[in-house]
C-alpha cells in the first residue's frame, strides 16, 4: 500500500503499483510486479527499470510508508430516460438554457411531482447488477440545503430507507496497474433528482442559472471504504462506468455529466483501526483525474500527519484544479443534521413485488464481469479480455463475429489491432464503422483458407470499415483472388530471376538478404496476390539452384 501511495508525490518519478516488491542493483531501482493468478505464465512477473530515488524523494517515501489511505466514492449516474424524474419534461443535454422547464422543474408554489417508474425500473436493474439486497418498500425524502441552482430549496432524495444496500462489484486492475482481481463493497444505491447549473459569466460579476437539468432523474451509488490507491480507485469508477453502460440505463458519459464522482479520502497511520479525517474531493470530470486527485490528496493529508499537523486536516469538500494539479478548499462539510431529512409527504412510498425484480433479474444482460470470465475461459489473455469488454458494443461485434464461426484469437487480432485503430484515427466507434461481423468473420476465413493473402486482406479490410461491401464482391470485383498455382508462381519467380541477373549473382556470392528483394519484385509483379508461403518456397528452391 505504501508503495503505491508514493505515486502522490508532485515530482511523479515513477509509477508504483499495488502488488510490487522492489530490490536494488548498482544504484538503479527495480519494480518486479507479481501478476493476477489468472494470467498466463509469462505475465506473471515483469521487471520495471525505474529512475533511481533522490535523497529528498527517498526521505518522503519513507514517510508515505508509515500511512494507509481509506478511500470511498460516491458516484451520481444520470439515466437515460425520455423524460425527468418528476415530470414530463424532456432532457437533452447541450439545449438552449430553460427551453425543457414546467412548473414542477421551476419548484413554483402548488407543483405536484409524479414519479416517473422508468426510474424505479433503473434502480432496480443497478442494484441487482450490484448484488444489493432490495428493499420493496421504500420511499422518497426531502434533502434541505440551500443553493441558487436549486429552485425548490430542498432535493427529493432517499435518506434512511434506500432501494439498494449491501451490494459490491468485481474489478480486474490492468496489467500495466500490477494486475489482480478486486471487489469492493456496495453501501446503498438510492434514487433522487439533479439540481439545475450555474452558467458562470467570463469577468465573474453574475451567474446565470439553467433549469434544464433541474429534475433529472439520478441514482446515486455509495461505495464502502475499500479502496486504498489512486488506481482502485478509478478502476471502480470506470467499472460503474461500463456496468451502467451494460444495463442501458445511462450512457456515463462523464464529460457531460452523466456520470460524476465524489472521493471521499483519509489516511491514518499503519496499523491503526480508526478512521481519520475525512475530506471530499469533487470536480473530478476523468478516470485519470480520480487516480491523481487522490495522490495528491494523500501525500498532502500524509504530510500534515508527519510534521504532527493532523489538526488541519478537517472535515471538508475540495475541488481539483486540473491545470495546478492540486486540491483546494471549496466549503467546510455539512452534517447530516444541517440537511433535515423528512419524508417527502408529495409522493407516496415505492412498492416493489417479487414477480416485478424477477422479471426485471431475467432480463438483464451479460454483465462485464461475468463476459470477462467467459472470454478467458475462450483462451484469451487478460488484456484482450479487458480490451474487448471495456466497451459493450466492442464485446457485441466480437461475440457476432466468432459466432460466424471465426477463429477467436484472429477475430481478437483484427478487432485489438487494425479495427480499432482506424476508430482511434478517424475518432469513430464502432457501431460507426462499415464493417459487419458477418464480414469479418469472411475476411477471417478467406485468409485463413487461402483464398487472399493477408496483406490484401488489410485492404479489403480499409475498405469495408470505410465505404462497406462484401468481402466476396470485393474479392472479385478487385480480381484478388490469391495465386495459389505453384506452376504459375513458378513461371513469375523465373521471370524475375532472368530480369535480375546482377541480384542473383550477388545473392549466389553470399548476400542472402536479397531474398527480400526478389519477394518484393514478384508480389509486384503479381500485385500482392502471389501465395507467400508457396512464393518463399518455391523461390529459395531456384535461388539455391545450381543450374
Amino acid at each position: 500500500m505504501a508503495l503505491t501511495l508514493f505515486r502522490g508525490l508532485k515530482t511523479h518519478s515513477f509509477r508504483l503499483y499495488p502488488s510490487a516488491h522492489f530490490a536494488k542493483q548498482h544504484g538503479v531501482f527495480y519494480c518486479c510486479i507479481k501478476r493476477a493468478h489468472s494470467q498466463t505464465a509469462t505475465q506473471e512477473k515483469q521487471q520495471v527499470k525505474l529512475k533511481a530515488l533522490s535523497p529528498e524523494e527517498s526521505t518522503r517515501f519513507e514517510v508515505l510508508k508509515n500511512y494507509e489511505a481509506v478511500i470511498g466514492i460516491e458516484t451520481h449516474v444520470q439515466l437515460s430516460t425520455l423524460t425527468k424524474a418528476f415530470c414530463s419534461c424532456p432532457y437533452n443535454y447541450g439545449a438552449e438554457p430553460n427551453t425543457s422547464i414546467c412548473p414542477v422543474c421551476m419548484g413554483l408554489p402548488g407543483a405536484l411531482p409524479v414519479l416517473n417508474s422508468k426510474v424505479i425500473e433503473c434502480a432496480v436493474k443497478l442494484g441487482l447488477a450490484l448484488n444489493c439486497k432490495l428493499s420493496l418498500s421504500s420511499k422518497f425524502d426531502r434533502k434541505q440545503y440551500f443553493y441558487p441552482d436549486l429552485p425548490k430549496g430542498y432535493q427529493i432524495s432517499q435518506f434512511d430507507v434506500p432501494i439498494a444496500t449491501g451490494g459490491y462489484i468485481d474489478v480486474d486492475l490492468p496489467i500495466e496497474s500490477g494486475g489482480g482481481h478486486r471487489k469492493f463493497g456496495v453501501t446503498r444505491v438510492h434514487m433522487e433528482e439533479d439540481a439545475g447549473k450555474l452558467l458562470h459569466t467570463g469577468n465573474g460579476n453574475y451567474s446565470q442559472v439553467d433549469l434544464n437539468r433541474a429534475g433529472v432523474p439520478l441514482l446515486e451509488i455509495v461505495s464502502e471504504p475499500d479502496m486504498r490507491t489512486g488506481i482502485e480507485a478509478a478502476e471502480y469508477a470506470a467499472e460503474l462506468q461500463r456496468l451502467v453502460r451494460y444495463l442501458g440505463v445511462s450512457n456515463g458519459n462523464m464529460q457531460e455529466g452523466s456520470l460524476r464522482c465524489d472521493v471521499n479520502i483519509s489516511v491514518r497511520p499503519i496499523g491503526q483501526l480508526e478512521f481519520g479525517t475525512k475530506v471530499e474531493i469533487k470536480n473530478l470530470n476523468s478516470f485519470s483525474s480520480v487516480g491523481r486527485a487522490i495522490d495528491f490528496e494523500i501525500s498532502r493529508q500524509v504530510s500534515l500527519h508527519s510534521q504532527g499537523q493532523a489538526d488541519q486536516i478537517v472535515q471538508e469538500t475540495r475541488l481539483w484544479e486540473e491545470g495546478a494539479q492540486k486540491t483546494v478548499t471549496m466549503r467546510k462539510k455539512e452534517g447530516l443534521s444541517d440537511y433535515r431529512y423528512f419524508p417527502e409527504p408529495d409522493l407516496p412510498g415505492v412498492i416493489l413485488t417479487e414477480e416485478y425484480v424477477d422479471n426485471i433479474r431475467n432480463s438483464l444482460p451479460e454483465l462485464p464481469e461475468m463476459k470477462r470470465r467467459r472470454y478467458e475461459k475462450l483462451g484469451l489473455s487478460i488484456q484482450d479480455v479487458l480490451f474487448l469488454t471495456n466497451d459493450v458494443n466492442v464485446a457485441a461485434f466480437f461475440d457476432a463475429t466468432i459466432a460466424t464461426g471465426a477463429d477467436i484469437k484472429l477475430a481478437t487480432n483484427w478487432i485489438m489491432g487494425d479495427v480499432a485503430a482506424y476508430m482511434n484515427n478517424e475518432k469513430l466507434s464502432i457501431i460507426d464503422i462499415k464493417l459487419t461481423p458477418w464480414e469479418l468473420g469472411e475476411l477471417i476465413a478467406s485468409i485463413k483458407g487461402g483464398t487472399i493473402s493477408g496483406k490484401i486482406g488489410k485492404e479489403i479490410l480499409f475498405e469495408l470499415m470505410a465505404k462497406g461491401g462484401t468481402v466476396e464482391g470485393l474479392i472479385k470485383e478487385k480480381d484478388l483472388v490469391q495465386i495459389a498455382d505453384p506452376s504459375e508462381i513458378e513461371k513469375i519467380v523465373d521471370k524475375v530471376l532472368a530480369d535480375n541477373p546482377k541480384q542473383l549473382e550477388q545473392y549466389r556470392g553470399g548476400k542472402t538478404k536479397l531474398q527480400g528483394f526478389f519477394a518484393g519484385q514478384i508480389m509486384k509483379e503479381t500485385k500482392g496476390k502471389a501465395n507467400p508461403g508457396l512464393l518463399n518456397k518455391i523461390l529459395l528452391e531456384k535461388l539455391n539452384s545450381k543450374s
